[in-house]
């Protein structure tokens, strides 16, 4: 057993501006905090540590989660950007064939290696960036040895990289193309075939469904739900982005983790939400690349004090995005989050979105070692900047993940 000291360092145990602690030290052992706080007040069997790290001032928070992406994909959909941006909107190019399909089509026909390297380079700019936790869904293959190999990918990062994540299984995702008009038997294939089998690889850690008029219905919503329930499976929901068809009331009343988009969620919505304590993510990237004009309901997430999560929505059409730092800052921008919901949002709620047991968005004793020294004087920096490299060190599971100090 390895006993750490970080030292000189101020410390936001909860990443919220009001509940700093300067000159203070974390204590580590193996891969968890065994004590925090003011370095004068460093109990006495601690002073005498196998190794000390002199933080050198920076400010501490807890890692950064990113809880929800689809970061396992097979090329890119640039020439959709230009066609948007002359005119034609996410409905007309999903009618004609493009959106998710054309990455399926392209998911489907790369290598596990081609598709597990391509993932890499997106995960390391958000492990530069101070991200510890990740989710990663699948559903860019739609059939079964294409779900699994992307599950497999995402599997293989985990094991490869100093960074804790999350498969989510989204064979819901949209309709393959062999099973135009069959959508009921697309949802038997996701059910009866897909998601036991995935399951029984263990490659799945929650399942997620889009629940929209160009994806899938309420009726088979809930089929995927209710098989989801009977092995045992944590469900999410991408829910109401592009119209109100009341998913996040349905996701509610399975106790879904979280339910993600949210554009045109109502407050019937939100109470179910709240209910189930189901926590809301808000993707401005999406928000933002799609040019939408329909804000989500913050004010009643907040009068209802509905825990709100942030993310990047790292994807191949609509937000391809690989900086949660720059999310954070559109979360700011465009939904007129504050300062202290937009650092919630990267840590306490996005871990409680996540639904890992080892990720709790926060230091406290106990809890593993996941943190970040940052080059920045102010918590709100983290918001304001963008672009500009703050990240100075990632210790994930008490060991040092990415020195950037002497760059």
């Amino acid at each position: 057993m390895s006993v750490s000291l970080w030292k000189n360092c101020t410390l936001a145990p909860t990443a919220q501006p009001d509940e700093l602690i300067t000159q203070a030290c974390i204590v580590v052992k193996d891969d968890q905090i065994q004590w925090l706080g003011p370095l004068d007040q460093l109990p006495v069997s601690y002073q005498t540590p196998h190794q000390t790290h002199d933080l050198q001032g920076r400010l501490v928070t807890p890692g950064l989660v990113d809880c929800h992406t689809h970061l396992v994909f097979g090329g890119h959909r640039a020439r959709e950007f230009a066609l948007r941006l002359a005119g034609a909107s996410y409905t007309e190019i999903a009618q004609q064939g493009g959106g998710i399909v054309s990455t399926v089509n392209a998911t489907r026909s790369l290598s596990e290696d081609a598709l597990y390297h391509q993932a890499l380079r997106r995960l390391h700019a958000l492990m530069h960036e101070g991200v510890t936790a990740v989710e990663i869904k699948s559903g860019y293959g739609l059939d079964l040895e294409s779900e699994a190999k992307a599950l497999r990918v995402a599997r293989r990062l985990a094991q490869n990289c100093p960074v804790t994540i999350s498969t989510t299984f989204l064979g819901a995702h949209a309709l393959p193309p062999e099973y135009t008009g069959r959508a009921n038997e697309y949802i038997d294939l996701v059910c009866d075939v897909m998601m036991p089998q995935l399951a029984a690889e263990g490659l799945i850690d929650a399942v997620d469904v889009f629940c929209e008029h160009i994806a899938f219905n309420l009726a088979q919503s809930e089929r995927v739900f209710k098989t989801a329930q009977s092995l045992g499976l944590p469900v999410k929901m991408h829910a109401e982005q592009l119209s109100n068809m009341g998913g996040s009331v349905l996701a509610s009343k399975y106790q879904a983790l979280s339910t993600d988009h949210l554009e045109f969620l109502d407050e019937a919505g939100i109470l179910a939400m709240k209910q189930a304590g189901t926590v809301a993510v808000l993707l401005p990237g999406a928000f933002y690349f799609l040019r939408e004009t329909q804000l989500p309901p913050i004010e009643l997430l907040r009068r209802h004090q509905v825990p709100m999560a942030i993310s990047t929505d790292s994807n191949p059409g609509t937000s391809p995005c690989t900086s949660l730092l720059l999310t954070m800052n559109m979360a700011s921008t465009l939904f007129r989050l504050s300062v202290p919901e937009v650092l919630a949002g990267v840590t306490q709620h996005a871990a409680r979105a996540l639904g890992h047991p080892d990720v709790t968005g926060q230091l406290a004793i106990g809890h593993k070692a996941d943190f970040v020294a940052w080059d920045i004087d102010d918590l709100a920096e983290l918001v304001y900047w963008m672009g500009l490299e703050r990240c100075a060190l990632v210790v994930r599971h008490g060991a040092i993940s990415v020195d950037r100090r002497s760059v």
